[in-house]
C-alpha cells in the first residue's frame, strides 16, 4: 500500500493547530520543514467522510520536499466547529464559505500565496477556492474529483440520479435524514466508516451501493477496513463522535445554495494549472465525468492511478510521485520559492 512515512494519530495530535476563522473555531494539522525557509504553502482539503487525517500519507512527504503543509479539518468535521441547521444557515457548509474560510486561514498564517490539494468534496472545494480567490492560489491538484463548472441552470440531485448521474443515488441517502439518525454512537460510526472505507460484508451483501446508498441493516456486521490501522481508527472515530454525523452530512444538503452562489463567479473556466489523478477503479467519480475536462482546464495535467476511492492510501506512494513531479515541474519549474 505505501512505502513512505505517515503520520500517526500522534503526530497528528501533536501537529494540529486551531483557530477562529469567519467566526467558527477551525482546527488544522501544520507542518512546518525543518530546514529553512518553506519553497511554499500547500492547503489539503479532505471530503467525506474524511478529516484532516486522511491526508496522514502526503503531509510527511510535502513537509520533506520543503512545504509547509496546512490540512484543516473542514466545516463540520474532527476538532472544526459544526454548526447545526438549523438554527444556522445551511449557506455555512457551501464551498463558497469553504473557499472563505480557506482564505482566512492562509492571511492567519501569513501566506499571501498557496498551493492546493483536494479530494472528493475537497476536490470540487479547491476548483471553487481559486476561483473564488484568484490572486491567491497559484496551483490546485485534486485526486478523484474532476473539475465541474458552476451551471447556468439548477438540477437538484433527484434530477440529476433520475437522468445521466444515476450513480448518484448514494448522495440522496446522505442528505435525507436516515443516516443521520441511524449513526449515533461511537459502535455505529465505527462500523459506518469500515463499510465506506471498503470493510468486507457478509456474504452476498455490499454496504454501499452508488446508486443506493448505504444498506444501514448491516452495521454491526462489517469487517475491518484493511486501508488503516486500529489505532487509526479510533483516532478517525473520536474524531467524529466529538459532534456526530450532522455536519458531515450538511456537505450533501447545498447543492441549491451553491448553484446560487455560483450565479456570481465571474469565470467558469479554470485558469489556473491543475493536476488531475484519476483513480481508474473508483466506482462513483468514474472516468466517463471528466472525459473533457481540457476544454474547461486547459492548462491541465492528467494522472492516473489503480485504486479505487481511497486512493490517496491506497495508491499513496503513486499519488505522491505524481504530486512530486508536477511540484518540480510546472510548480516550480527549477525555482527554490514561489
Amino acid at each position: 500500500m505505501a512505502s513512505q512515512k505517515k503520520l500517526s494519530p500522534a503526530d497528528a495530535k501533536a501537529l494540529t493547530k486551531s483557530t477562529v476563522l469567519n467566526g467558527t473555531k477551525y482546527s488544522y494539522i501544520l507542518s512546518e520543514p525543518t530546514n529553512g525557509r518553506p519553497k511554499a504553502t500547500i492547503v489539503l482539503c479532505h471530503g467525506w467522510p474524511d478529516c484532516s487525517f486522511g491526508w496522514r500519507y502526503q503531509i510527511p512527504f510535502l513537509t520533506a520536499l520543503g512545504l509547509r503543509v496546512v490540512a484543516p479539518d473542514m466545516m463540520g468535521y474532527g476538532g472544526t466547529d459544526a454548526p447545526k441547521v438549523p438554527p444556522h444557515d445551511i449557506h455555512l457548509y457551501t464551498f463558497k464559505q469553504a473557499a472563505d474560510d480557506v482564505a482566512a486561514l492562509a492571511h492567519h498564517l501569513g501566506a499571501s500565496k498557496i498551493i492546493l490539494g483536494g479530494h472528493d468534496w475537497g476536490g470540487m472545494v479547491v476548483y471553487r477556492i481559486a476561483q473564488w480567490y484568484p490572486q491567491l492560489v497559484t496551483h490546485i491538484f485534486s485526486v478523484c474529483t474532476p473539475y465541474a463548472s458552476p451551471s447556468d441552470t439548477f438540477y437538484s440531485t433527484e434530477t440529476l440520479v433520475n437522468g445521466p448521474v444515476p450513480k448518484f443515488g448514494y448522495q440522496l441517502q446522505l442528505a435525507g435524514p436516515d443516516v443521520e439518525s441511524a449513526i449515533q454512537t461511537e459502535d455505529d460510526i465505527e462500523q459506518f466508516l469500515h463499510g465506506i472505507y471498503a470493510g468486507k460484508a457478509p456474504p452476498g451483501k455490499f454496504f454501499l451501493s452508488p446508486e443506493k446508498g448505504a444498506d444501514l441493516s448491516l452495521i454491526g456486521k462489517i469487517g475491518k477496513s484493511r486501508l488503516l490501522d486500529d489505532n487509526e481508527m479510533k483516532y478517525i472515530v473520536e474524531k467524529y463522535s466529538r459532534t456526530g454525523m450532522h455536519g458531515p452530512l450538511n456537505w450533501y444538503r447545498t447543492r441549491e445554495a451553491n448553484f446560487n452562489d455560483e450565479k456570481n463567479l465571474p469565470n467558469r473556466k479554470m485558469d489556473h494549472p491543475v493536476l488531475f489523478i484519476l483513480a481508474s477503479q473508483d466506482t462513483v467519480l468514474t472516468r466517463d465525468l471528466s472525459n473533457g475536462m481540457e476544454k474547461l482546464v486547459p492548462n491541465m495535467i492528467r494522472r492516473e492511478v489503480t485504486a479505487g476511492h481511497w486512493a490517496l492510501w491506497q495508491a499513496s506512494d503513486e499519488v505522491n510521485q505524481h504530486v512530486k513531479q508536477w511540484l518540480e515541474t510546472t510548480v516550480f519549474g527549477g525555482k527554490s520559492t514561489l
